[in-house]
């Protein structure tokens, strides 16, 4: 493994909340780009369970949908031989490298995170100090396997920021320069979906109408009716992308069939301009089920025997400890504390 790693442009580090319900803005947005980083990184895939719980969980819904969404990982193309997938709490490090962090980072750098303010609302003490403290966790994440990049999204960019800032204090602090300043990895073409009944809102689980997305579980036939049913306008579809302006919903369903063809948006206007919704979304559900139904079957594979998941998330704590102990040992002795 280690001379493997030695060969490829980095390692990095990813994780995902176990909430339930992967959808296809979850698929295009990330998963579909983590299978394709596979091939040229060293790559940590993580099941954030221990950030789940900063707002209670009801123990059994987490377990099944730690169980859930590493099956949406394998059936989507994460390979548990090529890359190191597991759940964050099998892994001590991540919590002990985070109490450390959260001695070194400043408490005015957390109150600057805008994701807290917008968890926590209104019932800002009410909130829980893991809620407060989650960016700590983070970065623990990262930096508990020098992981030299990390994809991440629009809303993950202040956090990253703010693990550099803890791994740059930390070397500042000890003299050292024991951790990387770990890289944002941004795709040009990263996809946003937005909700199938309202252009303007982002695709999400927590949508109170299942209409709105496709799961990453959904069958043929329920693809097809939510696609069908997808929220348009009267107009045909333009020639052009600044014929998309001001049409939030036929902008989403073409950048959806845009990012399932591997098309350019442009390519995508140019093919279908001039037609009706009814005859583009006739190619968008065959399309759609085409790329999808084989993750959702495999997942359903997989779910119906929990046992060979679990092994696959032990196997990859089992690489993630011993990626991360040396690591966390090195930090101990910079810090001065005591190990026998």
């Amino acid at each position: 493994m280690t001379s493997e790693y030695r060969s490829k442009k980095g390692r990095i580090f990813s994780g995902v909340q176990p909430t339930g319900n992967l959808h296809l803005g979850n698929y295009l947005g990330a998963i579909r780009n983590w299978v394709r980083l596979q091939e040229d990184y060293q790559c940590l895939y993580c099941v954030v369970d221990l950030h789940a719980i900063t707002v209670f969980q009801n123990p059994g819904e987490l377990l099944q949908n730690t169980r859930e969404v590493t099956a949406s990982l394998i059936a989507a193309g994460v390979d548990p031989e090529n890359s190191v997938l597991f759940n964050q709490s099998q892994v001590a490090a991540h919590a002990e490298l985070a109490w450390v962090f959260c001695c070194i980072s400043r408490l005015g750098w957390l109150n600057r995170m805008t994701q807290f303010k917008e968890k926590a609302g209104k019932n800002r003490e009410n909130a829980s100090v893991g809620l407060y403290a989650y960016p700590n966790l983070m970065a623990a994440d990262i930096l508990v396997y020098k992981a030299t990049h990390v994809p991440v999204g629009e809303d993950q960019k202040q956090h990253l920021e703010l693990t550099r800032d803890i791994a740059q204090k930390f070397n500042s602090d000890y003299g050292t320069d024991f951790f990387p300043l770990t890289e944002p990895l941004i795709y040009g073409g990263a996809t946003r979906v937005m909700s199938l009944r309202d252009g303007t809102r982002k695709m999400s689980k927590s949508e109170p109408s299942d209409a709105s997305r496709i799961n990453m579980i959904d069958d043929a036939d329920l693809i097809a009716k939510k696609i069908r049913k997808a929220k348009t306008d009267p107009l045909p579809l333009p020639d052009t992308v600044d014929g998309l302006k001001d049409r939030p919903e036929a902008d989403n369903l073409i950048t959806i069939f845009a990012s399932l063809a591997d098309l350019s948006r442009e390519d995508t206007c140019a093919r279908f301009g001039g037609q009706p919704f009814s005859a583009f979304k006739a190619d968008l559900v065959d399309l759609a089920v085409d790329r999808l139904t084989p993750i959702a079957d495999e997942m359903r594979r997989l779910l119906a025997d929990p046992g060979t998941i679990d092994k696959v998330l032990k196997d990859g704590a089992e690489k993630a400890r011993a990626l991360s102990a040396p690591i966390l040992n090195d930090v101990y002795d910079i810090v001065g504390l005591l190990r026998s």
